[in-house]
């Protein structure tokens, strides 16, 4: 059967990244998290102090000095980022990455490069993604394109939890402000906004579990692997 390319896009704390790799583990595809790419460019700006607005410094940084891997870790079968050859998958997720993110996100040198480094990793296809403009942008011909939602005091619950869980406890009100915030700045950018594709299907996770969201992706999965395989047959009738 043809391998497919899932795209899985979205609003922060949804519930993309859990959903894309219970899908991807069920399927036994790759998985990408190209949210994670973005942070790990912010995290490498901040710590070297290249202001996001050094369109110069940033556009060096891209090309001679940032390299971003996943490895997989063995303990716990989660695919990490890697900066520059080193795990640094906790650092990304904090708070202060998060009240960046998307303002290094709408520089057009940083889409580009990110851009063209998940075609790059996605054209053997097999494999899910999740971000913000896979099925716009990335992988506009993914078989099989989902869009998710949720109510925004539930996402920020959800982000505090998992805050709280690596010991960095933060205000819900701070949280919610810092997703309206990116919210806003990830719809309203030149460079490949977030926005639901005229092809996926709309999944609101506000009142769902993790496995009925699993279980929603992998049926349309099923659907896709159905009319690909329907179309294959009928194409060898028509010889």
């Amino acid at each position: 059967m043809k391998n497919l390319v899932i795209a899985i896009d979205g609003y922060s704390s949804c519930g993309k990244s859990t959903t894309a790799k219970a899908v991807a583990a069920a399927l036994h595809y790759a998985y990408l998290d190209t949210g994670a790419m973005y942070r790990g460019v912010t995290l490498y700006l901040l710590e070297n102090d290249i202001p996001f607005d050094d369109l110069e410094r940033v556009r060096q940084a891209l090309h001679q000095d940032i390299h971003i891997s996943f490895k997989r870790n063995r303990r716990t079968g989660r695919n990490e980022l890697c900066l520059n050859d080193k795990i640094r998958e906790d650092d990304i997720r904090q708070m202060r990455i998060s009240n960046a993110v998307s303002e290094v996100s709408v520089i057009v040198e940083v889409r580009h490069a990110m851009v063209a480094q998940q075609q790059r990793m996605g054209r053997k296809r097999g494999v899910v993604m999740d971000g913000r403009d896979i099925g716009t942008t990335v992988f506009p011909d993914a078989e099989v394109k989902i869009f998710m939602t949720a109510e925004v005091e539930v996402r920020a619950r959800r982000r505090q939890e998992e805050l709280a869980a690596k010991g960095e406890h933060v205000p819900l009100e701070d949280i919610i402000e810092n997703l309206r915030k990116r919210d806003h700045i990830d719809s309203t950018r030149a460079e490949s906004p977030l926005r639901r594709a005229a092809d996926a299907v709309l999944l609101d996770t506000t009142h769902i579990t993790i496995t009925e969201q699993v279980d929603f992706v992998l049926d349309k999965v099923s659907s896709a692997l159905f009319a690909a395989y329907a179309h294959k047959i009928n194409e060898q009738l028509s010889e």
